[in-house]
């Protein structure tokens, strides 16, 4: 059995969403568990009947869109999606269609709007975030920002990203309020990634937003971390319309 983790939120209850851990699945190796991801050098008869397994437990109403992520700002519609695009978010407007982000320390974001119209998904990373995939992924869909509800999943705590002072001041410059999620301790700046992305979506007057609490670097028994362990599998987020 796979483990999942879902929000919390009060959402209309077409809306599923939902994040893989590493626990259940069959890679072996730094890939142990439920590795989701095709290009990082797992055996592909795994991760394709990992990929079975997930459908099959969750009744997936199809195979997910699953994208080449870049760590840049692009965002496709599911519905049009074919062959794996190049991108790091996506969205549907048709029930059945399942969005989905693969992360390993970066930041799973989901959203949808309030009348259970359109669904998104989100990889965020530093660089996504600081080139404002947020930011122009709300600005390209048709629904206000604040009939959004989102949810940030599973990522690295700023407990255990550290980061050099380069990335602070690059961040500080983008907008000053940005530093009040950068702290120095034990001779290093410490990055609150998730804080970053919660102040962003408020921007553009996402109205509520839930955070998973936890640390993919801090669980090596449930989550895969990049940044931990360099070579390694990744979690799924994903998210449909019922």
């Amino acid at each position: 059995m796979i483990e999942i983790i879902k929000p919390t939120w009060d959402v209309d209850p077409r809306v599923h969403a939902l994040c893989t851990t590493r626990i259940g699945g069959h890679s072996t190796g730094p890939y142990r568990g439920l590795n989701l991801a095709t290009h990082v050098g797992d055996d592909l008869g795994a991760v394709i009947t990992n990929r079975q397994l997930l459908r099959a437990q969750l009744a997936l109403p199809r195979e997910p869109c699953w994208l080449r992520q870049t760590h840049g700002t692009d965002l496709v519609a599911d519905e049009h999606a074919h062959d794996e695009p190049q991108a790091d978010a996506c969205y549907a407007t048709t029930a059945g269609t399942v969005c989905a982000v693969m992360t390993a320390d970066c930041l799973p974001i989901l959203l949808c709007d309030r009348a259970a119209t359109t669904v998104v998904a989100i990889h965020a990373g530093w660089r996504g975030i600081y080139n404002g995939i947020i930011g122009k992924t709300l600005a390209k869909l048709a629904s206000p920002a604040r009939r959004w509800c989102a949810w940030i999943g599973p990522g690295i705590s700023a407990t255990a990203y550290r980061v050099g002072v380069d990335l602070k001041n690059r961040f500080f410059s983008l907008d000053p309020a940005h530093a009040a999620f950068f702290k120095y301790r034990d001779l290093h700046w410490h990055a609150d990634l998730a804080g970053i992305a919660q102040y962003q979506l408020e921007i553009y007057g996402v109205d509520f937003i839930e955070r998973y609490g936890g640390c993919t670097a801090g669980e090596p028994a449930r989550f895969y971390s990049f940044r931990r362990d360099g070579v390694c599998g990744r979690m799924a987020s994903l998210i449909w319309l019922a």
